[in-house]
């Protein structure tokens, strides 16, 4: 193996304080985490250690420049064998690479970014929830760690993946409020990766928006403020007249792999699905003539979320019952389905985590 792991368990498991009957997302983390570092070119020291704080300068460039990337997958246990599986991780890793190009970032190697996620979760397999919907959610991410205060890309650089057993993200429907005011991504800029700044920068609009009474933002474009980009976190998806419509990803749209999964699984059910610029007016002239069926996020952490109603220059539009709906609820539990392993992998979407650490777990 070109990078070998060295492994230090933790002396006390923290699974016993674990409530899985009541998870918060993203409060609770695992026994371990996986870390590696970049240094003189090159990623060296790969290692899992007991998950805790890591010591920095104050000084490092991440903190003043905004160079750190992160990634969103999760780990279930197959309804078949028992065992954990991943969910089309090799995109996971296309995807953080693209991120750090865009940031002048090194690239992960896939060995690493795999090998991390098979030996982290295989360690600590017994914090993946068994509950509907749950799932141990996996945060790889990397950041800048040269403590300089130039402004220059880093040399240096600290890859982490961390997990955190988690329940539904968005369990109800959510109201949303159309962007008037706010950007979230512009062409040519950095909205295509998953970068630290850009979810910084939505962060004061999505507060404004929530004091209002709404749950999320429909983001539009920057140019026109007329075409649709992504619904919060989420990709948007809209269903008109029975037809699946979603914005094609752009250098301004994140290609989100439930987005990509969704359209081939849409597809294979015999469902219409057009990637389109929608406006809009489009969707409010739908909604007015009768055929807005539906329009639901999608991503990592939601899976899919419903969307009850959404206002638009100071009207309120309002939808069908999610019961009454064909689209989004069949293709939520089918892609939950599909990632217990419940379903037949018509597309080979399925990774089994290798039992890595045996002798280490006994």
């Amino acid at each position: 193996m070109k990078y070998p792991i060295s492994v230090e368990l933790t002396k006390q498991s923290r699974l016993a304080e674990v409530d899985f009957d009541n998870l918060i997302f993203g409060r609770v983390m695992s026994d371990h985490m996986f870390v590696a570092d970049y240094i003189d070119g090159e990623w060296t020291d790969c290692r899992i250690l007991p998950y805790g704080p890591m010591p920095m300068s104050p000084a490092i460039m991440a903190l003043h420049y905004g160079q750190a990337i992160f990634e969103g997958m999760k780990a279930n246990k197959s309804t078949k064998t028992g065992e954990p599986i991943l969910f089309r991780p090799e995109l996971h890793v296309e995807r953080l690479n693209r991120s750090a190009k865009r940031l002048a970032m090194p690239e992960i190697p896939a060995e690493i970014f795999l090998e991390g996620v098979h030996r982290l979760v295989d360690l600590d397999r017994d914090f993946i929830p068994q509950s509907e919907g749950s799932a141990l959610y996996l945060r790889p991410h990397m950041f800048a760690t040269d403590a300089y205060l130039g402004v220059r890309a880093s040399d240096t650089y600290r890859f982490v993946i961390m997990s955190c057993p988690v329940g539904p993200y968005y369990p109800k429907p959510v109201k949303i409020k159309v962007a008037e005011k706010y950007v979230r991504a512009f062409p040519g800029g950095v909205g295509f990766a998953k970068a630290a700044g850009n979810y910084a920068a939505t962060l004061a609009p999505a507060l404004e928006a929530k004091e209002q009474g709404f749950d999320q933002i429909l983001w539009l474009d920057g140019k026109e403020f007329k075409y649709l980009q992504e619904c919060g976190t989420m990709n948007i998806f809209v269903v008109i007249d029975g037809k699946v419509i979603t914005p094609p990803t752009t250098d301004a749209i994140l290609a989100g792999i439930t987005r990509d999964s969704l359209i081939h699984l849409l597809k294979d059910k015999g469902f219409e699905v057009e990637e389109r610029n929608i406006s809009i007016q489009e969707v409010v002239e739908a909604h007015q003539a009768g055929k807005l069926d539906e329009m639901f996020g999608s991503g990592t952490a939601a899976v899919i979320s419903h969307i009850s109603d959404f206002s638009y220059k100071g009207e309120n539009f309002e939808l069908s019952p999610i019961e009454g709906r064909k689209v989004g609820p069949m293709a939520k539990k089918l892609i939950q389905d599909y990632k217990v392993d419940a379903v037949e992998d018509t597309f080979n979407w399925l990774l089994p985590v290798r039992r890595t650490n045996k002798e280490l777990s006994k």
